[in-house]
């Protein structure tokens, strides 16, 4: 096996072993992060009927709008968890469960996060 599917491998499996204490849960939402190496996207998903209810991405034209060119992965990541607690506070969402994806807490998912505890959500 190569380095390249070692990885991938050991990565799906960090991915999955994080998404199967989530199911467990009694009818939350879940928020679920992506991040490339440019952008970072966030969505709140009803896993009861498989819709995404809210979400939030670097890419969006409102959010990019908001984004300098100066600004770091780290802040725009701040700008998306405000900007999907707010919109989550339209939909009167308060409680959460947070799936990092496979992705460690650590910079951008963890600046989302505290962006999206300070905007109203709570996990």
């Amino acid at each position: 096996m190569s380095k390249l599917r070692k990885k991938a491998a050991r990565f799906n499996r960090k991915r999955n072993r994080s998404k199967n204490a989530h199911y467990r849960t009694d009818g939350r939402l879940r928020l679920c992060v992506y991040r490339s190496n440019k952008n970072i996207e966030a969505q709140i998903i009803d896993d009861t009927k498989s819709v995404t209810v809210v979400s939030a991405s670097s890419i969006d034209k409102n959010i990019k709008n908001k984004i300098n060119k100066d600004t770091t992965k780290t802040e725009q990541s701040k700008i998306v968890g405000k900007i999907l607690a707010e919109r989550a506070a339209k939909k009167k969402i308060k409680l959460i469960v947070f799936d990092r994806n496979g992705f460690n807490y650590h910079g951008r998912v963890k600046a989302l996060a505290e962006a999206a505890r300070d905007g109203g959500l709570s996990f």
